[in-house]
């Protein structure tokens, strides 16, 4: 029998160098390469541009984050050489996937892969999750969304326009705008006053009845103020909070007592055995035209960092994407 060729590439990566705290900055980034070979042993599939989380330990293994692979050659029964795949990866060219079992197969390639990592991948089915199952939205209801151009908040805001519900949300800058009416939320240091009262008088005079929470803070403390009775906050995200020294206090907590609101925070994985129902309801969708999807997409691995950045400032249009390698 002839022996079998294995054979080893170079393998860019992306390492987090000397972050400790705070927002991070290009200069915590540095790029490493090393050798793979493109083989696996039984149990284990290899994809390009993408490594298991579980592996990562910082200042020597990349990042992770969510990506969409071809496999290149697999032991797992479940994936052949070949499949496309979307999961949790690193920022790499090429990884040794462990647990292949957190993948999803994509089967339906009409549509461009990159929705992968967005409406066809995790932050659809967070989008999703949060407004039908925790948000319970009902026809006619009053829904603000907080982040409404981002990779979930603009899934969010078009669901409920399928509802048939009052939308609002909120977004970094004037030339953030979707289908649904959008305000700048950036006042002048992040003015609560003003903000809560743009949100009664021109926004929702008669309260909102469901908050999609992707900002947290003052935000937050001005949407309490102005929530329903039995209004309901799908806590998805508080970016606004996110590298603080010290995270920012909500004042008025009390208003979930007596507007009897329920607030519920929500993991995107414990709802990931709907995700055929969810393909199901927005497939359909997205071919009929019914519902778009923005994406602001940086090219070469060597731009990623910059483009992470970027999500924190509010100067992405979007969901956020990096296109490492072109078939």
């Amino acid at each position: 029998m002839a022996e079998r060729v294995v054979e080893e590439v170079s393998n860019k990566q992306v390492i987090l160098r000397d972050y400790l705290s705070g927002f991070p900055k290009e200069s915590d980034f540095e790029f490493k390469t090393s050798k793979i070979r493109l083989s696996v042993a039984q149990g284990r599939i290899i994809d390009p541009r993408n490594f298991d989380g579980k592996l990562m330990k910082r200042l020597i293994k990349p990042i992770i984050g969510y990506g969409v692979a071809r496999v290149i050659d697999s032991g797992h029964p479940n994936f052949k050489k070949g499949d496309l795949v979307w999961g949790m990866t690193g920022w790499e060219e090429y990884s040794l996937i462990t647990e292949p079992e957190t993948f999803f197969k994509i089967e339906h390639t009409d549509v461009p892969l990159s929705y992968y990592t967005g409406i066809l991948g995790m932050p659809g089915m967070t989008a999703y999750a949060g407004f039908y199952e925790v948000g319970s939205p009902k026809e006619g209801e009053y829904v603000f969304v907080s982040s409404a151009f981002g990779a979930v908040g603009q899934l969010v805001g078009q669901f409920a326009k399928l509802k048939n519900c009052y939308v609002v949300g909120s977004a970094g800058s004037k030339e953030k705008f979707t289908s649904i009416s959008v305000a700048n939320f950036k006042f002048p240091d992040h003015d609560f006053c003003c903000f809560k009262h743009v949100l009664f008088y021109l926004c929702f005079p008669d309260g909102i009845d469901i908050y999609f929470e992707n900002v947290g803070g003052k935000m937050l403390d001005a949407v309490l103020l102005n929530m329903r009775l039995h209004g309901r906050i799908p806590g998805c995200g508080m970016i606004s909070q996110y590298n603080l020294e010290e995270t920012e206090g909500v004042h008025n907590l009390f208003c979930l007592i007596t507007k009897r609101v329920r607030m519920e925070g929500f993991l995107v994985f414990d709802y990931y055995p709907m995700y055929p129902k969810y393909l199901d309801m927005v497939l359909p969708l997205i071919r009929e035209g019914k519902i778009t999807y923005v994406e602001d997409i940086a090219e070469g691995l060597e731009n990623a960092p910059k483009a992470l950045i970027r999500l924190f400032s509010g100067h992405n249009i979007g969901k956020q994407v990096v296109l490492v390698a072109r078939e």
